[in-house]
């Protein structure tokens, strides 16, 4: 039988203003392509943000689309917290031809951890000892980071992977406050 096959990706990005989602289905051009749409459940919410999209859609999604932010959507977006989103992308029938996928937003960890690598004043030779432990350190966290977005992406534990992020995240906040260079 023929079928789409259906597929989104959503790339960490450091904007922190948008949530970028990008549809790299595989269409069937035999089968017609009918009322595509795509529903966000952002992290906390039971309430989705409901939109229609055209095929191979590239889309920045922002406060203001989420319905987060009303006022001042053309000169000042809000940030979009990290946590897990809840994505799904259907073609009519809708409760037939779908995907779903939780998506594990870490913007503000990425931007915390590009933050703390800026002030640990690195240079073109050996580190001492003590910049070398806290490059081992951030390393731990990052990885840690990259382990929560695997839970809740891959291994289908999303508890788990809040767990993880969060306790990682707590960390990162630490070191860079130990590097002079967060908000203590």
């Amino acid at each position: 039988m023929a079928k789409h096959l259906l597929s989104l990706e959503a790339p960490d990005t450091l904007n922190t203003c948008i949530l970028r989602i990008i549809d790299t289905s595989v269409y069937n051009e035999d089968v017609p392509i009918e009322c595509p749409k795509i529903w966000i459940t952002p992290p906390g919410y039971w309430q989705m943000y409901t939109a229609e999209v055209e095929p191979g859609f590239t889309a920045n999604f922002t406060a203001c689309d989420l319905g987060w932010q009303i006022d001042n959507c053309d000169t000042k977006l809000y940030d979009i917290p990290d946590g897990i989103y809840v994505i799904r992308y259907a073609v009519s029938p809708h409760d037939l031809v779908y995907v779903e996928y939780n998506h594990l937003r870490i913007t503000k960890a990425l931007n915390l951890y590009n933050k703390i690598l800026c002030c640990l004043d690195l240079a073109g030779c050996e580190p001492d000892q003590t910049t070398k432990a806290k490059l081992r350190e951030l390393q731990l966290y990052f990885t840690m980071i990259k382990g929560a977005k695997a839970q809740v992406e891959y291994c289908d534990h999303p508890e788990k992977g809040m767990t993880i992020y969060k306790y990682a995240y707590s960390m990162l906040k630490k070191l860079s406050c130990g590097c002079g260079c967060g908000e203590c």
